[in-house]
């Protein structure tokens, strides 16, 4: 890799961190948010409405990144998250961060569809698998330093500054984005399908904000539910006219429906390790936090030297043996977390995340080279875009409804828990007279 390709991929790699970065500080500063601004019931919608603008943008940047360039709309995605970002520090209503993480959230969805779509242009296969396993590495080293960097912004300087940080570093990431980058020209007269936009922004909404919305009031849930089935139908019907679709039915053939059938099951998976592994660690095992970070950094390691390897393996074997392969190991890994106890050695969580880190990297990793490698120039920034929007559905749908799941566990448990010393307090009784 030449050092103007270094240079592009450094810059990649500071916008990714920044998104990444984002969800683990606002999430670590939130209670400070809310002293702040006093408004306790509206802090789960920074979360939500961050989620749902850039879901619902994901694949419309992807469709302007092949009708307008890569270059320029990456750097206008970039621009509006920064803008967003320096909106939200100047807050100083929860509506208003609200509204201004929205924004945020319409320019980080172009982050990751230009982003890999811009690999697959300009990096070889080798390059790229070295570059996928810098972000995996980069996503496991913001959920480690982001606490900690978010506390050490707030303790010293305010709340605010985890919002105005990514400033500095995101103008860097568009300089550098700005001088070594050079496309093809896009088409001359693009056309864009604003109904198909509007329909699927509506089919995204409805459905990502339906999901969060059946546990606490289910009728809601369901209207949306029936509202993005009826978009989802008109969406195809436009879809089908028009000449420039936002997703090219003709991409989503077998083939293409097989890949992200596993990417949603796959991403599924990861959020469930993500989220409820470290709860699980801290709350049933008993470990501090420090302690289930420094278990879980096997799994960062193992998505490094998984991605590495995809690429000379991908020149021996079929894709879909390797896609088979690393699913089996996904799969088993996830079986041995399913037999965790409260006595399981720290070493043989290690061991298990490591194996879930290589299975999962070299699934996904594998995926994401057949999605880009499967279609031409013109329509990869749709297909990544595609790809990018499954993921985010099943982390979104992922932890709703093993949230849901976990909470009526919990339920049940303490029911039984109850029921057993009703018991044995009556045996007590009984004893006693």
């Amino acid at each position: 890799m030449d050092k103007t390709k270094q240079k592009i991929a450094f810059s990649f790699l500071i916008a990714i961190f920044l998104a990444a970065f984002e969800g683990v500080v606002v999430s670590t500063a939130a209670p400070v948010i809310v002293k702040s601004l006093h408004n306790f019931k509206m802090i789960s919608w920074i979360f939500s409405i961050f989620l749902l603008t850039s879901a619902i943008s994901t694949p419309i940047y992807g469709k302007l990144a092949d009708l307008y360039g890569r270059k320029r709309i990456f750097m206008i995605g970039i621009s509006i998250f920064l803008f967003g970002s320096l909106l939200a520090g100047l807050s100083q209503t929860m509506h208003q961060l609200i509204i201004f993480r929205g924004i945020q959230g319409i320019g980080a969805g172009a982050i990751f569809t230009i982003g890999f779509t811009m690999i697959g242009d300009i990096f070889t296969l080798e390059e790229r698998s070295i570059i996928q396993g810098a972000i995996s590495t980069i996503w496991g080293i913001a959920g480690l330093v982001g606490p900690l960097l978010s506390g050490f912004l707030i303790d010293y300087l305010s709340w605010q500054w985890i919002f105005f940080i990514n400033i500095p570093f995101g103008l860097l990431s568009v300089y550098i984005l700005a001088k070594f980058v050079h496309e093809q020209k896009p088409a001359t007269n693009p056309k864009i399908d604003y109904l198909g936009a509007i329909l699927l922004s509506i089919a995204i909404g409805s459905l990502l904000y339906g999901v969060m919305s059946l546990d606490e009031d289910f009728y809601l849930g369901v209207i949306l539910l029936v509202i993005t089935l009826i978009s989802s139908i008109l969406f195809y019907l436009q879809e089908a006219r028009t000449s420039e679709p936002i997703v090219p039915l003709f991409i989503l053939n077998k083939s293409s429906i097989i890949v992200n059938i596993i990417t949603f099951i796959s991403s599924f998976i990861l959020i469930a390790c993500s989220v409820y592994l470290p709860l699980h660690i801290q709350s049933i095992m008993g470990y501090s936090a420090t302690i289930a970070g420094i278990s879980l950094i096997g799994t960062s390691i193992a998505w490094f030297m998984s991605s590495i390897s995809i690429a000379k393996l991908m020149k021996k074997y079929p894709t879909n043996i390797i896609v088979m392969f690393s699913s089996l190991i996904l799969i088993f890994s996830s079986w041995l977390l399913t037999q965790l106890t409260i006595d399981t050695p720290l070493w043989h969580l290690s061991i298990y995340v490591f194996f879930f880190g290589f299975g999962f990297s070299g699934t996904l990793n594998t995926l994401t080279f057949i999605v880009q490698d499967s279609v031409k120039y013109n329509l990869r920034g749709a297909a990544v875009g595609l790809n990018m929007l499954t993921r985010t559905l099943a982390q979104t749908i992922g932890v709703t409804v093993l949230g849901a799941v976990l909470n009526v566990s919990t339920a049940d448990f303490i029911q039984a828990h109850n029921l057993i010393r009703l018991c044995h307090n009556k045996q007590l009784i009984n004893s006693h007279f």
